[in-house]
């Protein structure tokens, strides 16, 4: 299994966020959450990410705790934010920090951009927090599409993005590079991804109440 979950549980102070989820995602399974707000969807994602330490349970990717064996867990993850953070830097030094420590290809950053109607090489010596939003989002997507992990998180990954943006989305999602890769989604736009997704896991207080194929 690529990811697993065991009787998760994570509490704030009094309350209890997410109470004994426990699923597994396999090779190739491409999976949303589901789930009202306030369900637990995004502390789901975060604990993944080794951001929050459990108050009871356990987490793995591709094996490894995300917490105590953070930098072998991470090595398989792509993620990508709903909220892009405010780095100072260039888009230059971003493309080069991730040629230098996952090995990305800068020709495969600049090509999936341009699928994405992003000029990278306009853009270089651009600060990132200085991008608009939809420009933010087209250009993480394009840093975790040419990574090639084997594991991709994605914290509503089409929101900033515009209609031709959202197409191309979905088309690199469904070629060869990726039919191997493990996805989870938190997105309320199903409708955009249901040619991508095959199951569908729903939360509600916390708790999985219904995980089903699609």
């Amino acid at each position: 299994m690529q990811i697993q979950l065991r009787q998760v549980v994570k509490r704030f102070g009094a309350q209890t966020v997410l109470d004994g989820v426990t699923f597994d995602v396999d090779t190739a399974e491409r999976v949303i959450i589901l789930g009202q707000n306030g369900a637990g969807k995004t502390t789901l994602l975060r604990c993944l990410l080794g951001h929050y330490r459990l108050d009871e349970g356990e987490v793995r990717l591709a094996g490894f705790d995300p917490v105590r064996k953070r930098r072998q867990a991470l090595s398989e993850v792509a993620f990508i934010p709903q909220l892009p953070p405010p780095l100072p830097v260039s888009i230059e030094a971003l493309i080069r920090y991730a040629h230098e420590t996952t090995g990305t290809n800068p020709r495969l950053v600049k090509d999936y951009a341009a699928r994405f109607g992003l000029d990278v090489e306009r853009h270089l010596a651009k600060p990132f927090n200085q991008l608009s939003g939809g420009m933010k989002q087209k250009f993480l997507a394009s840093l975790a599409f040419a990574r090639g992990a084997r594991i991709m998180l994605f914290d509503e990954p089409t929101a900033n993005l515009d209609p031709e943006g959202r197409e191309a989305f979905r088309t690199i999602l469904q070629e060869d590079p990726f039919r191997e890769t493990t996805m989870i989604f938190i997105s309320h736009r199903i409708e955009e991804l249901n040619t991508i997704l095959n199951r569908a896991v729903w939360l509600d207080l916390g708790k999985v109440v219904n995980d089903e194929r699609l």
